[in-house]
């Protein structure tokens, strides 16, 4: 799939400084921002996005609730709310997300379609109580959604490891995951 959106090229400090087309960002690796929002459920669950089978990256496997680039023009918040409202149907304010990690994320190399992803990430979490058959799928991005027990990702089988993006159980990740653990109530 070919992708000539531009966006904003990033430094360490997270201070723009260029845009390229978002093709090439994934092609070269270039330090770019993104959002991702994790859905937990007040009975302990993590409600996990089912990728399409025709994503840029990562395709047919399940990953973060919602996911998306920092589009030029947008801050963080801005681009999580959004991504919110385009991948799971709920239109949310700044105040329902917390904010969990701000850093420079590993990179991910996608073995399959060798696109790098190299991000500034920030990470918001957001206690959903309605009914997962409410969320709605954003049409060609992704299948739907699963939800998981917390504790049956963080003690892993390996059936269950294959159907994951990598990521997912590794740190930052999993730093993440025990953090929502212990929001939990």
């Amino acid at each position: 799939m070919s992708d000539n959106k531009y966006l904003n090229i990033v430094n360490e400090a997270g201070q723009i400084i260029g845009e390229d087309s978002r093709e090439n960002i994934h092609k070269n690796g270039l330090l770019h921002r993104e959002v991702h929002v994790w859905f937990y459920t007040p009975q302990g669950e993590i409600i996990l996005q089912h990728r399409g089978k025709n994503a840029e990256t990562f395709p047919d496997l399940l990953y973060v609730t919602v996911g998306g680039h920092v589009e030029i023009g947008e801050d963080f918040e801005q681009a999580a709310l959004k991504e919110v409202q385009e991948e799971t149907g709920v239109k949310l304010k700044i105040s329902d997300l917390v904010l969990v990690y701000k850093a420079h994320a590993p990179i991910d190399t996608d073995t399959v379609t060798h696109k790098i992803n190299n991000t500034i990430r920030a990470v918001y979490v957001y206690c959903y109580r309605g009914a997962i058959k409410d969320l709605q799928t954003e049409k060609g991005v992704g299948q739907g959604f699963e939800v998981w027990p917390l504790t049956r990702i963080l003690n892993i089988s390996n059936e269950d490891r294959i159907k994951l993006i990598f990521s997912i159980l590794k740190e930052p990740a999993l730093g993440i995951l025990k953090k929502i653990q212990t929001m939990i109530k």
